[in-house]
């Protein structure tokens, strides 16, 4: 079933649903009609990936995943049980290790700290010393707000 489909007493599932896991996700191509209202045939994906749907995904053979986009580790706070929101349904899911972000963060000074992070990976340096060596060379050219928002979560 479309995730645009699922309605609680009239309302879309978003609006109406009190799971965080729900009110996360990852838009794709195709999301913009689904999104809007428009009936999507049941054999075509609606392009909303929710975090609850990742959650439920065998990612245990996936190492890496990598959400550049801002504020990607954001989530609704549970009680004593943390933060609910895509990095919790990664993890959920079995991924290995994450990078993402706790705030909006410039694109340049994003491109370069990717840049150089993947770079170290091609190098041959595992994932938390790339990281951390590509954090290295940010900090010794730019203010922590510039790049000091991207996290690793192994």
């Amino acid at each position: 079933k479309n995730f645009s489909d699922i309605a609680i007493r009239g309302e879309s599932l978003l609006a109406a649903t009190e799971d965080p896991l729900l009110r996360s996700g990852i838009i794709l191509a195709g999301a913009n009609k689904a999104w809007s209202g428009e009936k999507i045939p049941d054999n075509i994906e609606d392009g909303i990936l929710s975090a609850f749907e990742i959650s439920k995904m065998d990612l245990s053979n996936t190492n890496l995943v990598v959400l550049s986009a801002c504020e990607t580790a954001l989530g609704d706070i549970q009680g004593t049980e943390g933060v609910f929101g895509l990095q919790r349904a990664f993890k959920m899911a079995g991924v290995k290790n994450l990078i993402v972000s706790l705030w909006q963060v410039p694109d340049n000074e994003t491109v370069e700290l990717m840049t150089g992070f993947y770079s170290n990976i091609f190098k041959g340096y595992t994932i938390r010393n790339a990281f951390y060596e590509a954090q290295k060379t940010m900090r010794a050219k730019y203010s922590p707000y510039s790049w000091a928002a991207f996290v690793l979560i192994e």
